[in-house]
């Protein structure tokens, strides 16, 4: 490494330590022709001139005229530049070469410094901990072995700290190795730690001429704080239910922190040692209130919390399987206790309802498995009963029609009654499908109608029957040109001619009881002589009577 001192024509080289320095004659340029022998030769620490070598142009071997620590170290090279090895401080000197050629004798003087990167930086005697908010020694930045001398810089999480006289205070000084002459550099710093600290890292940078940094190691300090705040924490799965493990856990932000605490237990006192959670086992709704917690030495700082445990009664009537009768009353109670508002849902057979029907008057649809469900955040009750309406089999409908080939009759009987009702009937026939659907029983009879039949469907349970009868013509009679009314239609006609003739009858009966009654009582006037007064108005009343039976 070659430089040189600005007004100074003198060169200057840089060696590493431990290292071979060269050092060049003539700036290495190259050199002039006529030349006879080089010479190097030096200053000696006590100021006099001395030889180390000299090297003939015409010879190949160089001739070492040193006495001293220099015999065994130093060469020519090729170039006759001076090869210097085992670099050491002491050969920080000047050299000269003094050139000889036929015409003339030039010398060349050359500074040699030598350079040696520092070691690493280490901190030591580290500080234990820091004070909050106090000037305090956290320790001491080493750098050893270097030349020159190591600058320190003092860094936090990689910035760098100023010394600034109160809250930062950095003293650095530089001491020297008596055998090799090489510069420890040691920087201590005082510093003012805040609570932030805690996590802070600490390192310091040794900064050299060689243009290479190296850092420390990171260092991390407690920092020592008094409790200024305590918190108290409920640990629990949230709701809190009645038989759920509650674990109260004090905290309290000093360094180091408090390791043993007061607790309150809804007003009584329970002191904990070495550990800062108290746990309530398998609480209950009368464990619900408000629980604190605070230092030993100072029941002032406190902390509270309200606990909360959920709880839900729930009291359904009536449950299990349940028996009625069709047409019955049925009352549904539902009670309930919780600790907040509770939410109530209706399922009958698996499907959602709106509400719970109306059974003032039970029906066969009503029959079916009701599921309340009633819950709060985290309980959830489910109650149930199933609902049986029986009754005595009633049938609400009995028709006919023909079949779709029209070659048979299709007889149709419908029953609401449970249990299911069985069906029979008075004809021989084919029994098609059956259903039963809430209550509501359809029985079909495929029949061959080939003559007139009054056809019954009797319906029972173990509750009791019902029979109903109908008229099937047959198909013969249905198929003749002047029928081709339908069956219903002949009968209708046939209940109206009845009616018909029957008060026409009636009337006449009437008039002719009422004329023998005038009639009579004439009779008796003419024997006593009376006159027949009032008589007008009875016979218009006769002649109304007749006339209506006319009608």
């Amino acid at each position: 490494m070659d430089s040189s001192i600005p007004g100074s024509c003198v060169q200057t080289v840089i060696g590493l330590y431990g290292e071979t320095i060269e050092v060049p004659c003539n700036n290495g340029n190259k050199m002039p022709d006529g030349i006879i022998f080089i010479k190097w030769k030096y200053v000696r620490d006590d100021g006099t001139p001395g030889d180390l070598l000299v090297k003939q142009v015409a010879k190949d071997e160089a001739t070492v005229s040193a006495t001293d620590g220099y015999k065994s170290r130093v060469s020519i090279a090729a170039n006759f530049s001076l090869m210097i090895s085992r670099g050491s401080l002491t050969d920080q000197r000047v050299f000269t070469c003094m050139m000889v050629s036929t015409s003339n004798l030039d010398e060349y003087p050359v500074e040699v410094k030598v350079y040696k990167k520092p070691s690493t930086p280490v901190i030591k005697n580290k500080a234990k901990e820091l004070e909050n908010e106090k000037l305090t020694p956290l320790g001491e930045c080493v750098v050893e072995s270097a030349n020159p001398a190591a600058d320190i810089i003092w860094m936090k999480n990689n910035q760098s700290l100023v010394d600034d006289g109160k809250t930062i205070i950095i003293r650095s000084s530089v001491t020297k190795d008596k055998v090799t002459g090489l510069s420890s550099s040691t920087s201590s710093l005082q510093y003012t730690a805040g609570k932030e600290d805690v996590t802070s890292q600490f390192t310091c940078t040794a900064k050299h001429q060689m243009g290479i940094n190296q850092v420390s190691a990171p260092e991390t300090f407690p920092i020592h704080y008094p409790t200024e705040k305590v918190s108290l924490q409920v640990v629990s799965q949230s709701p809190i239910r009645e038989g759920d493990d509650v674990t109260l856990k004090c905290q309290a932000d000093g360094n180091p922190p408090p390791t043993s605490f007061n607790f309150n237990i809804k007003g009584k006192k329970v002191t904990v040692t070495d550990k800062n959670v108290y746990t309530l086992t398998g609480v209950t709704r009368d464990d619900s209130g408000v629980y604190k917690c605070s230092l030993l030495d100072n029941d002032v700082m406190e902390s509270s919390q309200i606990v909360t445990v959920s709880f839900l009664d729930v009291s359904l009537t009536p449950t299990g399987k349940v028996l009625k009768k069709f047409g019955e009353n049925l009352v549904v109670s539902l009670e309930k206790n919780a600790s907040n508002e509770a939410k109530v849902t209706w399922t009958k057979d698996n499907r959602k309802l709106d509400k719970l029907p109306d059974f003032s008057q039970l029906t066969y649809s009503d029959a079916g498995l009701y599921v309340c469900n009633v819950s709060i955040e985290g309980i959830r009750h489910s109650l149930s009963f199933e609902l049986t309406v029986e009754g005595v089999p009633k049938i609400t409908s009995l028709a006919k029609h023909r079949s779709d080939d029209g070659k048979h009759k299709v007889l149709t009987c419908v029953a609401e009654g449970s249990p299911k009702p069985d069906v029979q009937w008075s004809v021989n026939g084919t029994n098609d499908e059956t259903s039963y659907v809430n209550g509501k029983a359809t029985f079909k009879l495929t029949v061959v109608s080939s003559k007139n039949l009054t056809v019954s469907c009797l319906v029972t349970n173990k509750l009791g029957y019902d029979m109903k009868d109908i008229n099937v013509f047959s198909l013969f009679e249905e198929d003749k040109p002047k029928q081709e009314k339908n069956e219903d239609g002949t009968e209708q006609a046939k209940v109206i001619v009845g009616v018909v003739v029957g008060l026409l009858l009636a009337a006449a009966l009437v008039g002719l009881i009422y004329w023998l009654y005038i009639k009579k009582t004439r009779q008796g006037t003419w024997k006593t002589g009376e006159k027949e007064a009032g008589t007008s108005e009875e016979s218009k009343k006769l002649e109304e009577n007749n006339h209506k039976a006319d009608v």
